[in-house]
C-alpha cells in the first residue's frame, strides 16, 4: 500500500435532488479533503453545502469536443489530488458505476498506484425506470445495451425479453462529440429494430425527474416514429417484449424425466 495518505471513494447521491442520497454517500462527501461533482447543476449547488471544496467536473465538457478527451481531464484532476495526499470523493449522478467512465478508471488507477479507494452505490435511473414504469426485469428478462454501441457492434435482440436503450439521443454518433445525434442517425437504428419489431410496435421515452416537484416523462411512440422523437441527453428507452415467451419443451421434458429418477 502506498504511503501516501491519499485516497478515493466514489459515491452517487442518486437521480432526485435530496431523496435518494444515502447516510454513507453523505458521510464520505462531508469527511472528504476534495469533492469532485459530475451532476445535474442544482444537485452540485446542493453538494456543495455539504463540504467547502466542491470542484465540478461539468465545466470540462465541451461543443463538439470528444468526450474521451474530457473523460481523460478528470481522471487526472481526480488523480492529481489522490497523489497529493487527500481524501478524496468523486460523486457522480445516479449511481457512481452505472455510465459513468471516470469512476471506474480511476478507482482502478488509484489501487494500481496503492491508494485505498472504493465504490458506494447510488439509486440509479435504472432503479428509477423499473420502480416508475412497473416492470419487473424477471418477469420476461431484460436486456441493457448502450445504443451506440448495439449499433457499431454484432449483439443479439431477444425480442421475447425488455431491451433498454441508454443514452438513446445519441444513437449512432461516431464523433462521441455530439450532445444529440441526427435523425438519419437515429433512422439506422429503426431500421435495425425493425428486424425483430413492427413498425407501430409502442416503444417507451423515459427520464427521472431531478427534482422531486418535477414530473417523470413516460412518452409511448410508435417505433416507427422513434428517429423525429423529441430525445434529450437523459432519455432512454424501453422496448417492451414484441413476442411471447416460447416454452423449450426438449429441456423441460429433461428437467422432468430427471426430477422422476
Amino acid at each position: 500500500m502506498n504511503n501516501n495518505k491519499g485516497s478515493l471513494v466514489c459515491v452517487g447521491p442518486g437521480m432526485t435532488l435530496g431523496a435518494h442520497i444515502s447516510q454513507r454517500c453523505r458521510h464520505h462527501i462531508e469527511s472528504a479533503d476534495v469533492v469532485f461533482t459530475s451532476c445535474h447543476p442544482i444537485m452540485e449547488d446542493w453538494i456543495a453545502t455539504m463540504n467547502p471544496d466542491v470542484r465540478s467536473l461539468q465545466g470540462m465538457y465541451g461543443e463538439n469536443k470528444d468526450r474521451r478527451i474530457t473523460y481523460q481531464e478528470m481522471h487526472e484532476a481526480i488523480m492529481a489530488e489522490i497523489r497529493a495526499g487527500k481524501r478524496v470523493v468523486g460523486a457522480f449522478y445516479g449511481h457512481p458505476g452505472v455510465f459513468a467512465k471516470v469512476p471506474h478508471q480511476a478507482i482502478a488507477q488509484a489501487r494500481k498506484e496503492g491508494f485505498n479507494a472504493h465504490m458506494e452505490p447510488g439509486i440509479s435511473a435504472e432503479d428509477c425506470l423499473y420502480a416508475d414504469m412497473g416492470i419487473d426485469p424477471g418477469t420476461y428478462g431484460c436486456q441493457h445495451f448502450e445504443a451506440s454501441q448495439y449499433m457499431f457492434y454484432n449483439h443479439i435482440i431477444n425480442p421475447y425479453s425488455y431491451v433498454i436503450l441508454w443514452q438513446i439521443a445519441l444513437a449512432g454518433d461516431l464523433s462521441i462529440s455530439k450532445r444529440v445525434s441526427s435523425a438519419a442517425e437515429r433512422q439506422v437504428l429503426v431500421d435495425m429494430l425493425l428486424e425483430h419489431y413492427t413498425p407501430e410496435h409502442k416503444v417507451g421515452l423515459y427520464e427521472c425527474p431531478s427534482l422531486i416537484t418535477d414530473a417523470v416523462r413516460m412518452d409511448w411512440i410508435e417505433l416507427k416514429d422513434l428517429a423525429t422523437a423529441e430525445l434529450n441527453p437523459v432519455t432512454t428507452m424501453v422496448i417492451p417484449p414484441g413476442k411471447k415467451l416460447l416454452k423449450n419443451e426438449q429441456i423441460v421434458a429433461q428437467l422432468a424425466a430427471i426430477n422422476q429418477i
